[in-house]
């Protein structure tokens, strides 16, 4: 319940772009893969935060970010999560009604509480869907 809560924590703060919120629980070492360049992914806490701003000016023009569906699994010292978002705008959801972001998060245990270490975003390739 208690890593549950810290993703959902993380997806509230994401929708209303509270910076400080997101990056809270992250560690500094930190690998994030995104939907958006670049390729290899960003690394640390620093690059991790820089991420951010260029999302919130697009979630303020009325997209969503709400998760629909999450699953922990969680061992003494390691955990990992996915969950699936509703992220998106008007117009998208329009186009693709069902449209997720897929979400899947690494977190170890560090001084008794739990961290993210690894976070993963992704939406399905539709390019070839007919």
């Amino acid at each position: 319940m208690e890593i549950e809560q810290l993703i959902r924590r993380w997806a509230d703060a994401v929708h209303t772009g509270d910076l400080d919120t997101v990056l809270t629980d992250h560690g500094d070492d930190i690998v994030m893969f995104d939907v958006p360049p670049p390729h290899e992914g960003v690394r640390g806490l620093a690059a991790y935060e820089e991420t951010w701003p260029p999302f919130f000016a697009w979630q303020a023009t009325g997209a969503s970010f709400e998760i629909v569906d999450v699953d922990v699994t969680e061992g003494e010292d390691v955990a990992f999560a996915w969950a699936l978002l509703k992220c998106g705008t008007p117009d998208e959801f329009a186009d693709v009604p069902d449209r997720r972001l897929r979400l899947t998060i690494g977190l170890a245990k560090r001084d008794g509480r739990w961290v993210v270490t690894h976070e993963h975003h992704s939406f399905a390739d539709t390019s070839q869907s007919s």
